[in-house]
């Protein structure tokens, strides 16, 4: 499939600890960018929220507090995506 872009694609799935935009933070955040060339870039974070993620939320998308607990908050790999 030819998309015959100009500038680059970018689609996003995120993961959090619940659904309160105000209070709840990502867990998980994924990335596929399509270059105008045709390559397709990927990037995928668990994240720690350093707030303790509902048990309501695991049951949803299986991340647990435990699988967070030694990776990066979002603003440490914020800038990462932000290019």
């Amino acid at each position: 499939m030819n998309l015959n872009l100009k500038i680059p694609l970018c689609f996003f799935d995120i993961e959090a600890t619940g659904v309160n935009v105000a209070n709840d933070r990502i867990i998980e955040i994924a990335v596929i960018k399509v270059l105008p060339n045709g390559e397709i870039q990927h990037k995928t974070n668990l994240l720690n929220p350093t707030i303790p993620i509902p048990a309501e939320s695991t049951m949803i998308h299986g991340i647990s507090n435990e699988d967070v607990k030694d990776k990066p908050t979002f603003k440490e790999v914020a800038r990462d995506y932000a290019r």
